[in-house]
């Protein structure tokens, strides 16, 4: 009965958080169809209802920079998974892609420090209040 509502909400938030991040200088690269900058942006709001409530982000300091930010969340949960109503974020160089090299990850567009995050239905101001604090 409520899924349409929390998609609504996981894409809204996805797509605001993924603005502030492609204006903060702590992200090298940020990943989301909902971006005008997207390479797959046209196909997206062409063909889809929203942009997903997935996102990824490359923090500019690579891995220690990620082990810093992941330690310091303290409203979104570092978690190997893709969801639920509570926002989640994965590392795939110790997840889905451990068995390649840094080297072999950076060649298909995960370096270290890329992290994927599943957007949960917490208020984004609190979301984006938690991100802004780990990367202090």
């Amino acid at each position: 009965k409520t899924l349409a509502v929390r998609v609504e909400r996981s894409n809204a938030s996805a797509l605001a958080i993924a603005e502030w991040a492609s204006t903060h200088p702590a992200f090298r690269r940020v990943h989301h169809p909902g971006l005008p900058t997207h390479p797959d942006h046209a196909v997206a709001k062409a063909t889809l209802d929203g942009f997903g409530g997935m996102l990824g982000l490359e923090l500019a300091g690579g891995g220690p920079a990620a082990d810093r930010f992941l330690q310091r969340l303290q409203l979104v949960t570092h978690a190997p998974s893709l969801g639920g109503v509570d926002t989640l974020v994965s590392e795939p160089r110790f997840t889905s892609h451990s068995k390649m090299t840094s080297e072999e990850r950076a060649a298909i567009g995960i370096p270290d420090g890329f992290l994927r995050f599943s957007i949960g239905l917490e208020a984004i101001d609190d979301l984006i209040a938690d991100l802004t604090q780990a990367l202090a």
